[in-house]
């Protein structure tokens, strides 16, 4: 990576932290306060048990009311302390569900436009945002009381010791120096970690999903090998930013030391005759005054990992996360109706590579089936991600109902659609919960009927609770052609104007695939439906206008008759 392009990751990794920090300014400002609080009560408290100690050492002056006041402010800056604790813990808790909410969001809008591979997708939602807790619930608020807390005790020193003053003022002088000579190249150190962090998560998960593919290969020693060598280089990064976090903390505690050291001998003298109230209270100002530096410097590496994270994040958020809005129209009501008509549509998702579409007319009116076929790679997927707003074209026009469909937000022309691909995906759920997915407001009658109508109902009533048996995650304990019933009794379940099926029988047996296709007949009849096959079962089933498809535009005669009937 170039200098301008860290440089440019690191300024909307700022960006993306001081918009959530202004967002929740509320919830970090509270944990301050309270720290505040804790400080104030230490540094009264150290007084009074000052003035104790002097009178156990023979100089009057202190009593029961200063023993009072000392436990008093004791359990003052414990409550304090424990309030910030769970402030700070609400704090980061705040934060995690804003992020995760916001990155969440953005990849559901993305959808199959997001380049990243899953692994990749589930370390920024998981990891990213969980090393960003520590910023707002701990960095924060100890960068703040770093500033306020020693400036409360140098505030009491100056009014009772000026040796004190002098001696804590150039310690806090003398602190950011080691700070900044520890920290250098600690922000790279941190950011490359959570690089090797990602590469490692995404590897494995990815690997971990083919591992049928990679044992028929007989590629798992090379894969393992390879893991290997990337979990070294992740230990080894990690131990860098671990060894530049100590690095702080002992400069801290070497400061502290030298502090407690000087004052001790400047004091020395005055525990012979004087009143040692004011040296035992410089002494014990010492622990209050590094205590918040302490929790800065323990916090110092929870700044840096959260840059690292925040960097990925931003890429895939805006500086103010929040849920993006998606720019377009919103429709007022789904129609029933729907005509859809592409006209000379073009689609380049990759310049380097020939037009996913090429000059792409046809039109499909309302009511109508649209099957096209083709060989793969001849474009029937690229329109149905148009149709869904996956994808927005290059060149033409995409119209329904006779309006720009890239005018609409790529949400609500989902809102139009019912989508069936070739593997659906169930979750670990009910059946009944995996149907109502499509509407999840709809009521038991509404998915039972749909049930019944996708024949889910045949098999179901075989299954040990009906349609309430729990399914494994993937649709485990189904077969392939009674998880694709499923995803038909989602469309139906959907009630959608526009039915969108992309190779809706693939990998299924001829019995099954015949009775899938009774069913898609009935579901699509009274929608527009555009189907994408390569079975001949749909293909020459009489659904309804085929539009052979090849290189990315309407082959041969096929070609006038679409832009005719366009």
């Amino acid at each position: 990576m170039d200098s301008s392009s860290a440089a440019g990751d690191a300024g909307a990794a700022r960006a993306l932290l001081r918009g959530e920090t202004r967002a929740l300014r509320g919830q970090v400002l509270r944990p301050v306060l309270l720290g505040l609080a804790a400080a104030v009560c230490g540094v009264a408290g150290a007084w009074f048990v000052a003035r104790l100690l002097s009178a156990l050492l023979g100089w009057p002056g202190a009593g029961w009311p200063e023993l009072a006041a000392a436990a008093a402010l004791a359990l003052g800056g414990a409550a304090s302390a424990y309030a910030q604790e769970r402030a700070q813990i609400a704090a980061g808790e705040a934060a995690r569900a804003r992020l995760r909410g916001a990155a969440l969001a953005r990849l559901f809008e993305l959808g199959p436009l997001d380049p990243r591979g899953v692994g990749e997708r589930a370390t920024l939602v998981v990891d990213r945002v969980e090393a960003l807790d520590g910023y707002f619930a701990r960095w924060l608020p100890a960068a703040s009381l770093a500033a306020l807390g020693p400036a409360v005790v140098l505030c009491a020193a100056l009014a009772t010791d000026l040796a004190a003053f002098t001696v804590l003022l150039g310690a806090g002088l003398l602190y950011p120096l080691a700070m900044a000579l520890s920290g250098i190249g600690a922000a790279q150190a941190s950011r490359a970690q959570f690089d090797s962090l990602q590469r490692l998560s995404g590897r494995f998960l990815d690997r971990l999903r083919g591992l049928n593919t990679l044992v028929l290969f007989n590629r798992q020693e090379a894969e393992a090998e390879a893991l290997g060598a990337a979990a070294d280089e992740l230990r080894a990064r990690t131990l860098r930013v671990l060894r530049l976090a100590f690095l702080s903390t002992s400069a801290l505690e070497l400061l502290a030391a030298l502090s407690i050291g000087l004052l001790a001998w400047h004091h020395a003298a005055r525990l012979g005759g004087a009143d040692p109230t004011a040296a035992v209270f410089a002494l014990l100002l010492v622990p209050s005054f590094f205590a918040p530096l302490r929790a800065f410097s323990a916090a110092y590496h929870e700044r840096l990992s959260a840059e690292g994270a925040a960097a990925a994040l931003a890429a895939l958020l805006p500086p103010a996360s929040g849920t993006p809005a998606a720019p377009g129209l919103l429709l007022d009501e789904v129609p029933r109706r729907v005509v859809v008509a592409f006209s000379d549509v073009r689609l380049v998702p990759d310049p380097a590579r020939a037009p996913a579409l090429d000059g792409l007319t046809f039109r499909v009116n309302a009511g109508e089936t649209l099957v096209l076929a083709g060989p793969s790679g001849a474009g029937k997927t690229s329109v149905l991600r148009l149709l869904m707003g996956f994808a927005r074209p290059d060149g033409g026009r995409v119209a329904i109902n006779g309006r720009d469909a890239t005018a609409l937000r790529p949400s609500e022309l989902r809102r139009l659609s019912a989508y069936v691909g070739q593997r659906p995906h169930l979750f670990r759920a009910t059946l009944r919960e995996n149907i109502r997915l499509a509407r999840p407001d709809a009521t038991d009658a509404a998915v039972d009927e749909a049930a019944q109508a996708a024949r889910v109902a045949d098999f179901a009533r075989s299954l040990p609770q009906g349609l309430d048996t729990m399914l494994g995650e993937g649709g485990w304990g189904l077969s392939g052609g009674q998880a694709q019933r499923v995803a038909l009794a989602r469309a139906f379940l959907r009630d959608a104007p526009l039915v969108l099926l992309d190779e809706p029988t693939a990998h299924l047996d001829p019995g099954t695939e015949a009775e899938v296709v009774e069913s898609l007949r009935r579901l699509c009849l009274g929608r527009t439906a555009v189907i994408a096959t390569h079975s001949a079962a749909l293909a020459h089933g009489g659904w309804g206008r085929v539009l052979p498809m090849e290189d990315g535009r309407a082959a041969g005669g096929a070609a006038r008759q679409a832009q005719q009937g366009a």
